[in-house]
């Protein structure tokens, strides 16, 4: 195929926009939309941009949420003593000086700052959007450009409203075909990530398109873009479309009117052009796909729910079988051993993956009618505020509490066991969190990743469950 020089990709058309300056060498000053700062870094970053003189450059563009350092245990929101309350009382107090919109709890806005972000209308189509979270990649299912930045990146954004940035090489993801009942975008990113590696993005920002993604709602779009940097990427993004827009009418900070028009003709434009070229290509088929769980300690580490545990034997990579071996004896498992049927402990459903009303609901359905099995303790996290009242409008929690589950508060929680909830050592969890890394729940905890779906299968039965033989 004859390629035209002048087409460009969604990466290219949102980057150009947003060049300030070309410092050379391929690294470009850009202007920042949205900087989202969250409880481990607002009261810290603030205290050290006043040390050094200087003033927040726009806090009309800085949006501040407690998400990761508070627990989410009933009642937290009126207890003052609560983990996380010096990080909390922190970041009202400077955010408050600064004139940055702050989200309190118990408020619409509080929550997942990657969950709080699109419900809002504070993500939108071709904004640059960055936090101190590697997972800010998630925006981009919404067609922003959007991704984590460090410590020092934060109090620069807080200061000048810009950030340096390597243009990255750009990566297409096609995946064609459609999804089978009970096979989901968290199965769909998860399989990718098992078949090309957790490297295969690295220095690139990865566009998914192709006819599986079209059908994906645009929560489901923001899960898949959520694992990109598992992928090695910290930029993944779909093009804004029909389904983005319905999504954005009437979001709280979403255009209105007039704007909203000149809006939607601006987001329309931002998909890839015919003949743009991609520095790399990949592809996959929806069709291959089956619900998937991890059984090691990366999330490349995935094989379909109705096989078995590799063998190490089978590897001719030295330092892969390493690894393997590795994550084996952390895991508690055997070569050769069937996932289904092992038996867990915990299940997790919530975080910035999979803590949305529609995951919520998926969830629901399986436990509706059912208990959880005994000896299980099972967990349901809201990923914001508003997920947590429209839930409980529908009648999602009392689904949960009737089957067993614990129904709590907006928050990070055991996605990366920072606020003091932790699963005790040797204990094993099916959670619909990001990460499976060792210690990553808790000192010696197990984790096996898997959709909403596939976790409340594995809390109603006691083990890892496929969600298909439950199937009503």
């Amino acid at each position: 195929m004859t390629t035209d020089p002048g087409a460009r990709t969604l990466l290219d058309k949102v980057w150009t926009s947003r060049v300030i300056r070309a410092l050379g060498e391929g690294v470009d000053l850009l202007h920042v939309d949205r900087h989202l700062i969250h409880d481990l870094e607002a009261g810290p970053r603030l205290t050290r941009l006043q040390e050094r003189g200087l003033k927040v450059a726009r806090p009309d563009l800085t949006f501040a949420t407690p998400d990761h350092a508070l627990p989410t245990f009933a009642g937290r929101n009126h207890d003052p003593a609560v983990l996380g309350a010096p990080l909390l009382a922190a970041m009202r107090r400077k955010t408050s000086a600064a004139g940055i919109r702050f989200f309190e709890l118990g408020s619409r806005g509080q929550g997942i700052v990657h969950v709080v972000g699109p419900e809002l209308g504070l993500s939108l189509p071709g904004l640059l959007i960055v936090c101190g979270d590697s997972h800010t990649c998630t925006h981009g299912g919404l067609g922003a450009l959007a991704f984590g930045i460090g410590s020092s990146e934060v109090e620069h954004v807080l200061a000048t409203q810009t950030i340096r940035q390597k243009r990255p090489k750009t990566l297409r993801l096609s995946i064609a075909g459609k999804l089978a009942p009970y096979v989901t975008a968290k199965d769909l990113i998860l399989y990718a990530i098992g078949r090309f590696g957790t490297a295969q993005g690295r220095g690139y920002a990865v566009e998914y398109a192709g006819a599986a993604v079209r059908s994906l709602s645009v929560e489901a779009r923001l899960t898949l873009c959520n694992l990109s940097i598992e992928f090695g990427s910290k930029i993944g993004m779909i093009a804004p479309d029909d389904a983005t827009i319905d999504y954005l009418a009437a979001r709280p900070f979403a255009p209105e009117g007039a704007l909203l028009e000149e809006a939607i003709a601006s987001w329309r434009s931002l998909a890839t052009d015919a003949d743009a070229a991609f520095d790399h290509e990949l592809s996959i088929d929806a069709n291959d796909v089956a619900p998937q769980v991890t059984w090691g300690t990366s999330p490349q580490d995935v094989v379909p729910v109705n096989s078995i545990v590799p063998d190490p034997a089978d590897e001719s990579d030295t330092e892969k079988k390493r690894s393997m071996l590795a994550a084996l004896d952390y895991m508690g498992l055997t070569p050769g051993q069937p996932l289904e049927g092992i038996a867990i402990d915990w299940v997790f459903i919530g975080s910035c993956t999979n803590g949305r009303l529609s995951d919520l609901r998926d969830a629901a359905a399986i436990a509706r009618g059912r208990r959880v099995f005994p000896g299980v303790t099972a967990w349901v996290v809201p990923g914001s505020e508003d997920v947590r009242r429209a839930a409980e409008r529908e009648g999602l929690d009392q689904v949960f509490r009737d089957a067993g589950f614990e129904w709590r508060e907006p928050g990070c929680s055991l996605c990366l066991a920072a606020n003091g909830e932790v699963i005790a050592p040797g204990r094993r969890s099916v959670s619909t969190t990001n990460r499976n890394f060792v210690g990553r729940q808790g000192p010696a905890a197990r984790t096996h990743l898997a959709s909403p779906a596939m976790a409340a299968a594995a809390a109603v039965t006691g083990t890892i469950a496929d969600v298909r033989k439950l199937q009503r």
